[in-house]
């Protein structure tokens, strides 16, 4: 993306990835368990479920299908199998 195509957000965000490696790594961790995140909750949206719903099926209680959803880099691959199991899903890993 060209420099005048981008929002002041994004340029912010280059102008820190370009001044501080260490930024631009940890920025691209964040965004990917993000990334994963969102997948999650739009994905137990699109089944008609609520956090409530998926907290019982999963046996547990809604703040941690909320704490799974805002901040999926620190959830267990099980636990990721399990949620994904639940949305009649499977969760396909690889390392490139």
């Amino acid at each position: 993306m060209k420099v005048e195509e981008m929002d002041d957000l994004d340029r912010s965000i280059a102008e820190w990835k370009e001044r501080c490696p260490e930024f631009a790594e940890g920025f691209k961790e964040g965004y990917e368990s993000f990334k994963v995140g969102v997948l999650l909750c739009l994905s137990r949206e699109k089944a008609g479920l609520t956090k409530e719903e998926m907290a019982d099926k999963l046996g547990s209680i809604r703040s941690v299908i909320t704490r799974i959803e805002n901040d999926a880099g620190s959830m267990r691959v099980s636990t990721l199998r399990k949620y994904a199991k639940v949305l009649g899903k499977k969760v396909n890993l690889e390392i490139i």
